[in-house]
């Protein structure tokens, strides 16, 4: 019902994840981050209580391949679960429950891991980090790059119809957290189209929280 891909940016230390699926609001139970310690996916029948413990075992210092063995290897009714996560240092770590739905895959790439269920066909997710690895841009650009390909690609077995990507940078809060909950159409275009009105408005946000006094003057665009 989901595919998903986490990844980090070398370049600034932002962390993020994207993710689309048949079901209302998937962004709402499934995706997770957290500023200078990891982004991390909860999915398939989920238990949105699993992203935030990865969170936390990273804040500790556990990589994100311990991170997500250490949950894998004691959440209860994990065999119904799939987990992705990626640390501050781009270490991945990937999870696959036995009883995960219909077709399901995962794969790994330099900063990055994708993973999905009732796919198409298993190639999903590497063709996500094939084409997350081979765009450019800001983080939010490369991670919906990753996710039009996913779909592109054959992506779930059925029409998506909600999409969310999530990230995080140096504030404690998400710099961006976008979502479509419910399209008929495309909602992966739907948010490629929110992300454009939004990336370029990004940077003010966080000034007008840190300093006021040198956010833009108030009557410009996407003020609030």
């Amino acid at each position: 019902m989901t595919f998903s891909i986490a990844a980090r940016c070398p370049r600034t230390g932002m962390l993020g994840i994207a993710v689309s699926s048949s079901s209302p609001a998937v962004a709402a139970r499934c995706a997770y981050a957290r500023a200078h310690v990891g982004a991390a996916g909860s999915q398939n029948i989920t238990d949105p209580r699993l992203g935030p413990k990865l969170l936390d075992l990273m804040a500790l210092g556990a990589p994100a391949p311990e991170a997500v063995r250490i949950v894998a290897g004691s959440a209860a009714n994990i065999a119904y679960r799939q987990l992705v996560a990626i640390d501050a240092a781009g270490r991945t770590g990937v999870f696959s429950g036995a009883k995960t739905l219909g077709t399901f895959a995962a794969a790994e790439g330099e900063g990055a891991v994708a993973a999905g269920n009732l796919l198409k066909n298993q190639k999903v997710p590497e063709r996500m980090i094939s084409a997350f690895a081979g765009s450019s841009g800001g983080l939010g650009s490369r991670l919906l790059a990753a996710m039009r390909a996913g779909l592109d690609a054959g992506g779930e077995a059925g029409p998506v119809h909600s999409a969310g990507l999530l990230l995080v940078r140096e504030v404690p809060w998400p710099v961006a957290n976008l979502r479509v909950d419910w399209s008929d159409a495309d909602p992966i275009a739907d948010l490629q189209r929110l992300w454009g009105l939004y990336e370029p408005q990004l940077e003010a946000y966080v000034t007008r929280a840190l300093d006021p006094t040198a956010a833009p003057t108030y009557g410009v665009p996407g003020d609030e």
